[in-house]
């Protein structure tokens, strides 16, 4: 009888012990899975345009770094160029003084007063040379139209032209070409553009020594634009 009794406390026992062995098992399982979760906790940390994630069990952003996701800066919109075209067209009625060489002839001195779409210029200041070998040939000038305090400045195109209407004076000189715009003062400076211009004055005596004043008309058209 007694070896029954010891027999079932041996068995009772072992299932007791089996019993524990699995509950510590299934705890163990359950502690790894936790402790398996955890690790794979992440947080996405972010410093200025850099990011990186970070895995920990309580995963913790370094100094300097912020879980908070800076805000995308908006790209800055370029200011809208301050550069304009502007047209112009006008005719100057004034002077032109020259003096003539037995190979050549100078414009000394060029002043006009303009009417029409002068932009204010209303004054044109210039002078001139040309070595005129035929009826029609080429001429050098420069000059500039202003208000008084903004100038726009210009120099004659290589291919400009100056013509006589008949051979010999006296006769009519018409000039025309290009005027290419080399800058100015005030709110023209840095102006660039090409402007066209034609003009007339006459001329009593093509001879070495004649210094003459004769009426002037110029016209000058185009645009061009102003930084």
């Amino acid at each position: 009888m007694e070896t029954v009794e010891l027999e079932m406390t041996r068995i009772i026992q072992g299932k007791k012990m089996t019993s524990i062995v699995v509950a510590i098992v299934a705890c163990a399982s359950i502690l790894g899975a936790t402790t398996a979760n955890a690790a794979t906790k992440s947080i996405t940390c972010y410093k200025g345009n850099s990011s990186k994630i970070v895995k920990a069990t309580a995963p913790k952003c370094a100094t300097g770094w912020s879980t908070k996701k800076p805000k995308s800066s908006k790209p800055v919109a370029s200011k809208a160029g301050t550069s304009k075209s502007l047209s112009i067209n006008a005719t100057y009625t004034g002077t032109i003084s020259t003096l003539w060489t037995a190979s050549s002839v100078s414009a000394t001195s060029v002043t006009a007063t303009g009417t029409g779409t002068t932009l204010g210029l209303n004054k044109l200041v210039g002078s001139g040379s040309s070595s005129p070998a035929s009826q029609c040939d080429t001429i050098q000038g420069s000059g500039y139209i202003t208000d008084g305090t903004n100038t726009l400045k210009a120099n004659f195109d290589p291919a400009a032209q100056g013509c006589g209407k008949e051979s010999a004076a006296p006769t009519t000189i018409t000039i025309g070409g290009s005027a290419i715009i080399s800058g100015g003062t005030g709110k023209y400076a840095g102006a660039t553009g090409t402007l066209k211009f034609t003009g007339s004055f006459p001329v009593d005596s093509t001879a070495a020594g004649t210094n003459a004043t004769a009426p002037l008309t110029f016209t000058i058209t185009g645009s061009f634009t102003t930084k």
